[in-house]
């Protein structure tokens, strides 16, 4: 298909006038197939370029992870999406000072993308406890369609990776949210829900610590209030000092288990 983004795809968003086929014969592409629509914010663009060249993220916490010391007491690794990234980096928020826990939270992710990138950002950083928190982002299909069973089965494989290398555990519940600003037309509320069920039983099943943000946060429609996160997903810094608390009772519940 000619459009500007198959072939920004294929040739991996560089200026080129060819590409090579399958075969090794080059195909002449015309350069306004190469033009990014105006309507798209030159912002967007960069992001899916960098998504083709590095699609699980692996490069963002390279030497972050690099100046760590190879291990420390009480290390623990916070893992997810946005709502990590952003915890500790948007004005108003802490995240845990004078503790040994390390943020490797990646705004936009999948389960999908954080199991590949799960060896380099949280089993080389040799933790005592990982906290993991995702799975919205793939029920507003930010890598593509899908399922519970799909997410689950993410969620496991980190697990099972975690507790072989001597990691503990905690699994935390997806935050509330109704609707996605970026998704306009999706009703997460009923999925979230689904998908917190099948973890806190997975967690029981497992051996992990359940985390239940959501029970502490969700409003009677499934969602967050204002107070909590302004656009219904991003936690504002009380909806952070909301999570703190029950974050550390469950990496608590996880260096005391057997």
């Amino acid at each position: 298909m000619k459009t500007w983004l198959a072939v920004a795809l294929m040739a991996g968003g560089l200026g080129m006038a060819t590409m090579a086929q399958a075969d090794g014969q080059a195909l002449a592409v015309e350069p306004d197939y190469l033009a990014p629509p105006a309507s798209l914010a030159p912002g967007r663009v960069q992001a899916m370029q960098q998504r083709l060249l590095d699609w699980p993220g692996l490069a963002r916490y390279r030497e972050d992870n690099a100046r760590l010391p190879p291990r420390e007491p009480g290390r623990v690794v916070f893992y997810g999406d946005s709502i990590t990234d952003g915890w500790g980096r948007i004005p108003g928020t802490t995240f845990f000072p004078g503790l040994p826990y390390v943020n490797r939270g990646i705004s936009g992710q999948t389960t999908a993308q954080m199991l590949v990138r799960f060896r380099q950002d949280v089993i080389a950083l040799h933790p005592e406890v990982v906290v993991i928190l995702a799975g919205t982002n793939d029920i507003a299909g930010n890598t593509g369609p899908a399922t519970l069973e799909m997410i689950g089965d993410n969620l496991r494989s980190m697990t099972q990776l975690a507790q072989a290398n001597g990691i503990r555990v905690v699994l935390a519940s997806v935050l509330p949210a109704s609707a996605y600003p970026w998704r306009p037309g999706h009703q997460p509320a009923t999925k979230i829900r689904a998908l917190n069920a099948w973890i806190a039983q997975y967690a029981r099943e497992s051996g992990a610590v359940y985390l239940d943000y959501h029970g502490a946060l969700a409003n009677a429609e499934g969602g967050l209030d204002e107070k909590w996160a302004a656009d219904g997903v991003h936690p504002t810094p009380a909806g952070y000092a909301v999570m703190a608390p029950l974050a550390r009772q469950a990496i608590d519940l996880a260096l005391e288990a057997e």
